[in-house]
């Protein structure tokens, strides 16, 4: 399975984001070091948020980032999707005439993985920021 630090990245910072935001906006130097994330990187990822309406950016002294929805209706697969990111359990494209290994058929594994895919996927739809807020202050408790 393919799931890249850009993926990861993005989501441990929207989580810091949600959890850190109470009253004013959070810089991204915050974030990089509670979440010890470049902040060369996180301005890559916030870029994208922001393009997908995920953040918003205040300017200003105390200036930062914002969410744009309320965390319980911010879904993981949200974030995933906004960094360009893609949940992948297979070699080969799903609508493809050939397969994974280069062959006319698919092989003997193909539909395992796919339902594999498709049930990360539909975890990643059933997830909020509010959830992982939630389950960490739990934990703290």
């Amino acid at each position: 399975m393919k799931l890249t630090t850009r993926g990861r990245y993005a989501v441990m910072a929207m989580a810091d984001l949600a959890a850190n935001q109470n009253t004013s906006p959070v810089s991204l130097n915050e974030i990089s070091l509670r979440q010890n994330i470049s902040l060369s990187y996180l301005e890559q990822l916030f870029s994208k948020l922001k393009n997908e309406k995920l953040v918003k950016s205040v300017r200003g002294a105390s200036g930062g980032y914002v969410l744009e929805k309320n965390p319980k209706d911010i879904k993981i697969s949200n974030i995933i999707f906004a960094v360009d990111e893609e949940v992948k359990t297979l070699n080969c494209k799903r609508d493809s005439k050939k397969s994974c290994n280069g062959k006319s058929s698919k092989c003997i594994t193909h539909n395992l993985w796919d339902d594999l895919e498709k049930h990360i996927k539909s975890f990643f739809d059933k997830i909020s920021l509010n959830d992982i807020i939630k389950q960490k202050k739990i934990e703290l408790n």
